[in-house]
């Protein structure tokens, strides 16, 4: 995963997210049934957070039961944060937002994004989050005794294994991990799938007095989303999904006997991966080596020397940076296009020269958080089938090397800890998925994610009842990490006033890869004041929907206009 909670892809391999989660829990108040939370029997008591990197940011913690369908059972807690409306006189309500995973605590995630949420969203609502049952600082999966030796177990197991000698031991390793789990709380995991945390959250949204819940989920976080709108269809307001998983191939619905591909196979995330990676090496390619150092001065040459260090990271590493690894860390780097693809560079670059890079992902003795790697396993493993027998792999491999390339093995292998996994969720929620909703569902993606790619958008809004999807035509994953003013301004309109954006919709990043800033970009929309961002009767004024650099810095990103008709409709 790359540098931060929130661009960890779906499940998979958490290898980056033990250097990420860097940030503790503030105390939070207890819990007390009745008060604010009308029926839910949740009351959350608000206290600042004690967390360096939480100030302004207020804490509590709720009591949910781990079993919904027998709630008089074992209760769970569930760690909570709040940013209040910078407006106050101007509140809109609250809005609940999930960045993703699964594993992803949002009490990590808010305040790290909580700068790109346009200002007119942050002045006008509450945005709360949670570490979802399983996860972080609510009752977690934990299946080491301390920080330090969940971490010194992750140093052995690299990212995929290369060869057979090391795919004996990946598959030994995470054997011994599912035993490790299946000892320390095997009722809780039967219980962290995506139904319970979106039962969990309808609980959250009456704690905090919402008749409807309004919502941002990015990657995973556009899973809990679209189970939230089928489990309670009349209770969605204005909900967001941003980042797209696929549900139906999530949960493999209508297979019969042992899925013939894993899940992120299902999803197309290598192939995503792959196509963001070649648009990142013709990018590297076209710039100046001042501004993206692994140029080798065209597209052509430096997709040459790519594949040539390559081949020489697999005859052996430089320092500690193994074939493995490299892949890895070029695969998460593909997030965030800034400063993700510039770290990329510098980082391949540096492999070119023969001295291994700094290596910020490297476990400390005892990190000051709890890695956490084997909670987007938990969840994963429990509710979306994958084949059974960790001899299926190596053709798995082979079948996404062919297809994407080097990138294919990371995710060929990520969902193979799940051959061992003991546990299966008690209550997943495997469909329909087109129960129409009190208001429908805005459908974000851009065209070119390295983890959920647009055809896995385009499937969520056709599966959505009456859901309308918005492009944005460029790179990474999600929107809100890769801002557009465009998409800041069509969100906060849907938010305000629940107008969707025109069908067929599209929208340009800001900057494109390699340049820090260019004249022509408009300002983002989380840089604006609320009176740019909000003229005179709270509807933001949208200002045509392409930008400028797609278009002219990179002919053939968007796609010809008669493909999508003068109007912009499909």
């Amino acid at each position: 995963m790359p540098r931060t909670v929130i661009r960890m892809p779906l499940g998979g391999a958490a290898s980056a997210a033990a250097g990420a989660l860097v940030m503790l829990l503030g105390a939070a108040g207890p819990v007390s049934a009745g008060g604010p939370g009308g029926d839910s029997g949740v009351f959350l008591r608000w206290k600042p957070c004690e967390g360096e990197t939480q100030t302004g940011f207020d804490c509590a913690v709720a009591n949910v039961p781990l079993d919904h369908s027998r709630p008089e059972r074992r209760t769970i807690e569930l760690a909570v944060i709040r940013h209040r409306a910078a407006e106050p006189a101007e509140r809109a309500g609250t809005l609940f937002f999930n960045p993703g995973g699964p594993g992803g605590p949002g009490t990590v995630g808010l305040p790290e994004l909580y700068e790109k949420f346009p200002r007119a969203l942050r002045d006008r609502y509450d945005i709360v989050s949670w570490d979802p049952r399983g996860v972080g600082e609510s009752t977690a999966v934990r299946c080491f005794g301390s920080a330090g030796e969940a971490a010194a177990w992750r140093a052995e197991v690299p990212p995929f294994p290369v060869g057979e000698r090391e795919q004996r031991a990946f598959t030994a390793s995470y054997a011994d991990l599912a035993r490790r789990c299946e000892r320390e709380d095997p009722e809780l995991l039967r219980h962290v799938s995506t139904a319970d945390t979106a039962r969990d959250l309808d609980l959250l949204r009456r704690a905090t007095g919402e008749e409807r819940l309004d919502y941002w989920g990015i990657s995973y976080g556009t899973l809990l989303g679209a189970t939230y709108a089928n489990l309670f269809p009349e209770r969605v307001g204005r909900l967001v999904v941003d980042g797209n998983v696929d549900p139906q191939a999530w949960v493999n619905r209508g297979a019969t006997g042992e899925p013939a591909l894993n899940t992120f196979l299902r999803l197309g995330s290598h192939l995503g991966s792959a196509g963001t990676l070649e648009h990142f090496l013709d990018h590297c390619g076209r710039a100046p080596v001042t501004e993206c150092v692994f140029s080798a001065g065209s597209p052509a040459a430096t997709r040459a020397k790519y594949h040539s260090l390559l081949r020489r990271l697999a005859k052996g590493p430089v320092g500690e940076w193994t074939y493995a690894r490299t892949v890895s860390e070029v695969r998460g780097g593909l997030y965030t296009v800034h400063p993700g693809w510039a770290g990329i560079a510098d980082t391949l670059q540096g492999l070119w020269d023969g001295r291994g890079p700094g290596d910020p992902g490297m476990a400390a003795a005892e990190p000051a958080r709890y890695p956490g790697f084997e909670q987007s396993i938990a969840v994963m493993c429990a509710e979306s089938p994958n084949p059974g027998s960790s001899d299926r792999y190596p053709g798995l491999e082979r079948r996404a090397v062919a297809e994407a390339g080097a990138l294919g093995s990371w995710w060929a292998w990520a969902n193979e800890p799940c051959t061992a996994w003991p546990a299966r969720a008690a209550q997943p929620y495997t469909g329909p998925w087109n129960r129409r909703t009190a208001h429908p569902v805005l459908v974000v993606n851009s065209t070119h994610d390295p983890s959920t790619p647009y055809a896995s958008a385009r499937a969520m809004a056709d599966q959505l009842g009456g859901a309308r999807l918005l492009t944005l035509d460029g790179y990474g994953h999600t929107a809100l990490d890769n801002p557009s003013a465009c998409v800041g301004r069509h969100v906060v309109r849907y938010f305000l006033t629940g107008a969707l954006p025109p069908e067929g919709a599209r929208c340009a990043q800001d900057l494109p890869p390699f340049v820090e800033r260019t004249p022509e970009t408009v300002a983002p929309a989380s840089a604006g004041t609320p009176t740019q961002t909000l003229p005179p009767g709270g509807v933001p004024e949208l200002l045509p929907l392409y930008g400028v650099w797609p278009a002219e810095v990179v002919p053939g990103l968007l796609p010809p206009r008669n493909a999508v008709g003068t109007s912009g409709r499909r």
